[in-house]
């Protein structure tokens, strides 16, 4: 049978998926590379698959995992699997998944013990990245706030490495409804601040709580507004000469700080 093109319907369409408002219209997002699709047909809804050649070759337990789970495996063209990537260099597979992001509160259990809360988080690597140390610290879940990047974004999916398919993952929108959900299930809130009335360091006994941390953007950090509704701000000390820390390696110091008292002093959190 001869491979299928970037003119074909099916095609076509999976392309379109590309676009945030066309995932949200079809229900839909497109899990690429060899890490992704594998977690995705694991434990993801998976529609199809769609392979080149080489790739074919170059992954065949993909292929027999989609082939267990009786999923659609159509063998592409390299100019097809070009129009369905957005990297510089496509894998040259491709999985068709239902959308994993679920609402508030299902994000919310009532076991939850610690959350990761990035606010208008616009860069996809960066988003991806807290979703994937969120899964490595053993975190219950993570919330997109405000006017944050999509989940299903292909850099976001890329860079969570799998993990975008291993824990509850919500976006909303309305922060304001977000801050009320987190206070009404119990959790404690703290924010990140350079000015932290906080010390990581001397945090433990704050740290054992249930916790939501609070993440701000990567241009203008934690709008003060919603910093001041956390009940603590919370600051990483520097003791070199850094300004700053980005966005996701503040993520994993706090996730990681806050998992390690939780463990010791309640058990595993998973």
């Amino acid at each position: 049978m001869d491979p299928l093109t970037e003119r074909t319907p099916r095609v076509v369409s999976a392309v379109k998926l590309l676009r945030t408002a066309e995932r949200r219209k079809a229900g839909r997002f497109l899990a690429e590379g060899e890490n992704s699709v594998a977690e995705a047909l694991e434990t993801a809804t998976v529609h199809e698959v769609f392979v080149t050649a080489a790739a074919a070759d170059r992954y065949p337990g993909l292929l027999d995992a989609a082939h267990r789970r009786r999923v659609r495996v159509s063998l592409v063209t390299d100019r097809a699997a070009e129009r369905l990537s957005d990297t510089v260099t496509p894998p040259g597979v491709v999985a068709v998944c239902d959308l994993l992001d679920v609402p508030l509160d299902r994000a919310l259990s009532a076991q939850a013990r610690l959350l990761a809360v990035p606010v208008a988080v616009g860069e996809p690597g960066n988003a991806g990245t807290v979703i994937r140390v969120a899964d490595a610290v053993g975190a219950d879940g993570v919330i997109l706030a405000g006017d944050s990047v999509d989940p299903h974004n292909g850099k976001c999916v890329r860079s969570s490495a799998g993990s975008v398919f291993h824990l509850p993952v919500a976006r909303e929108r309305d922060t304001d409804r977000v801050l009320g959900a987190l206070a009404d299930a119990g959790l404690q809130v703290l924010a990140t601040a350079a000015d932290g009335e906080v010390n990581l360091d001397d945090a433990d006994e704050l740290l054992a709580a249930p916790t939501a941390w609070l993440f701000g953007n990567e241009a203008h950090g934690l709008d003060p507004q919603i910093a001041a509704r956390a009940d603590h701000r919370v600051r990483i000390p520097i003791r070199g000469r850094a300004e700053s820390l980005n966005l996701a390696t503040a993520a994993a110091i706090c996730l990681y700080a806050s998992a390690r008292v939780q463990h010791r002093v309640h058990g595993p959190i998973t």
